[in-house]
């Protein structure tokens, strides 16, 4: 090293042009550019609701040399929690337990509600929910300032929607078609990514009822809800008792003169989130506040609020066995939640008989209940199993003949769960993503598909939870899209592509996990596209901290990649790297901060 130093001293350098010059000529698999450049790269997010912010807080906070456009269709941010308004909307999306289950006594039970203060991001804790259960309106707060904190805004263009894409293998590009809604033009734009955060449950429809738009009176979509019509002391019809129609009932019922529930299946209502907890506070379960001296003693107290973040999140995670078949957790959540109908129901059997499905609990998606029964005991209600045969210009016809009148028509009827793509989407050799899921939608770990490159979908099929955390997983999945885009860029990949053996892998996983489950019971759910007995495609086969583990330690061996000139060694650069080009050596590795020190054994251990 000294023989070095004295020949070549400490600072003589060639200027960078010149010493770039020198190395321009490859030499077989040694390309020019250094080891640790980073090649510029645009990247597009389709959709700004909950993924899309976590994917553009991630990916701008990690990708340097990155181009960033994040379209959004809604004249603002927060995807489902924007445009879902009904009457009762608020957080409610997953399976939690209730006490505690995952010990499988008996006496505990699961629910649906998922308590605000679990449903955050992990880096953004917010003690000022103002209840248990947050209203939608709270919930898209809560996003649309996480997005204008974190920077989001300047990527995101308000009011303009994807409505093509087009891999060229000969750019190595997707075309894209992009609609400004405002004016109604079209422009093309194209990346390098295309990472797809819609969501599943963003693309509502009218039911398939015969005389439905010749109603006269109020007709209304839960997903479409008209916040300025005022309901108040009219007769209203509720079709649909899946998450939003249990929502709504009790949300309306105060208000309005009667209202007729359709219902069509049979459905859980499970006891609440995490009793033990609610009774400690004294306080009745259905949605109680947190009074702003709680909020302030919480946000002063930051290790008092992560100790109640963690307890609650503990007791989240903690049920997993509840969907397993013949797990003692699925046993006692079963019990448990036959003997709360039953006990909710005491004085109408008849609408125990009802509601109490055959299926086992978490068949179908466990839906927000505070206060449902109850409703339906209300002599306002009627529950009306008689399916629909018609609607005319005052009320609705159903199969027993009956013609009932009303003011209101509520569909709370849900989504096209079907994964068919909303605009064309179009891979390589011209095969549509349509086509590509005609029968059904396989994917490698919910979020690639083989044969179109450089595409990473976020909650794509088979991603969804019927229990645990889903934020927590949609936080993990937006890593990977970033660990993702960075081997692209560090190691000058230009297409990336999980392999068709990979793929069908997946499928057949997920087809053997799911016998063993409850989501494989004769129950009619979304989760199998809205069939009684075929393949699970929402769900992810697993828990939610099984998904945070996978999601968190790529198999890069299950893709394959076209490396840019057409060298696999190209990665390797020439030799280089980025700060010895500039003439800026960087010896920081021998800080404190970037050495990871070995535990010492204490002596005799």
């Amino acid at each position: 090293m000294r023989r070095l130093l004295r020949v070549f001293g400490h600072t003589p350098r060639l200027p960078p042009s010149k010493m770039e010059a020198s190395i321009t000529e490859a030499r077989g698999n040694v390309a020019d550019r250094a080891v640790d450049s980073h090649r510029q790269l645009r990247v597009v997010v389709i959709g700004a609701g909950i993924s899309g912010i976590l994917a553009c807080v991630r990916l701008a906070q990690r990708i340097p040399n990155l181009e960033l456009c994040v379209y959004e269709k809604n004249e603002d941010v927060g995807g489902t929690w924007f445009e879902n308004r009904y009457p009762g909307c608020a957080c409610g999306r997953n399976l939690c337990p209730c006490r505690r289950l995952r010990e499988g006594s008996t006496d505990r039970a699961l629910n649906k509600d998922i308590p605000a203060h679990t449903y955050q991001a992990t880096f953004e804790p917010n003690p000022e929910w103002t209840t248990n259960y947050a209203l939608a309106s709270e919930i898209h707060r809560y996003w649309k300032y996480l997005a204008h904190k974190y920077g989001c805004m300047k990527y995101i263009k308000l009011k303009h929607q994807v409505c093509e894409a087009v891999w060229d293998d000969t750019k190595f590009k997707w075309q894209l078609q992009i609609q400004d809604r405002d004016s109604g033009t079209t422009y093309p734009d194209q990346c390098e990514v295309l990472i797809q955060a819609t969501g599943l449950l963003n693309h509502w429809k009218w039911p398939a009822i015969p005389g439905l738009h010749e109603f006269q009176g109020k007709l209304m979509h839960s997903a479409s809800w008209d916040e300025s019509y005022d309901y108040m002391g009219q007769r209203v019809a509720i079709i649909g008792n899946g998450s939003s129609g249990i929502q709504i009932v009790p949300a309306m019922l105060p208000n309005v003169a009667h209202i007729d529930h359709y219902i069509r299946n049979p459905t859980w209502i499970a006891p609440s989130f995490a009793k033990a907890y609610l009774d400690g506070r004294g306080q009745a379960p259905e949605n109680f506040a947190f009074p702003e001296d709680e909020r302030k003693t919480l946000r002063e107290d930051p290790p008092k609020y992560l100790a109640m973040r963690k307890g609650l999140e503990l007791v989240l995670q903690s049920v997993h066995g509840a969907t397993l078949l013949g797990h003692r957790q699925q046993i006692a959540a079963q019990q448990e939640f036959t003997r709360h109908m039953d006990h909710c129901l005491t004085d109408r059997p008849d609408l125990s008989d009802e509601l109490t499905p055959s299926f086992p609990p978490a068949c179908r998606r466990l839906t927000p209940g505070p206060g449902y029964l109850q409703a339906l005991k209300n002599e306002k209600v009627k529950t009306i199993k008689s399916a629909i045969v018609g609607v005319d210009t005052t009320g609705i016809i159903t199969a027993d003949g009956l013609h009932r009148p009303i003011d209101v028509l509520v569909c709370a009827t849900g989504f096209d769960t079907s994964y068919s793509p909303r605009f064309p989407v179009i891979g390589r050799g011209g095969i549509s993503l349509a086509e590509r899921w005609k029968n059904t939608p396989e994917t490698y770990l919910s979020i690639a598909i083989d044969g179109f490159p450089n595409l990473f979908h976020c909650l794509g099929p088979n991603s969804g939870l019927g229990e645990g955390n889903l934020l927590l997983v949609i936080e993990r999945i937006a890593d990977y899209f970033t660990e993702c885009v960075r081997k692209i860029q560090r190691e000058n990949i230009m297409a990336m592509t999980p392999r068709d053996d990979a793929v069908r892998r997946f499928t057949q996983y997920c087809d053997q996990y799911f016998s063993g489950t409850v989501y494989s019971g004769e129950c009619r759910s979304w989760y199998k596209s809205g069939t009684e007995d075929g393949r699970v495609t929402a769900l992810w086969p697993g828990s939610s901290l099984h998904a945070k583990e996978v999601f968190t330690h790529p198999r890069w061996e299950d893709f394959t990649y076209d490396h840019g000139g057409n060298n696999p060694m190209g990665w390797l650069g020439d030799g280089w790297t980025e700060d010895e080009k500039r003439g800026t050596i960087r010896v920081d590795y021998l800080d404190d901060d970037k050495i990871d020190f070995p535990p010492v054994p204490l002596e005799g251990s």
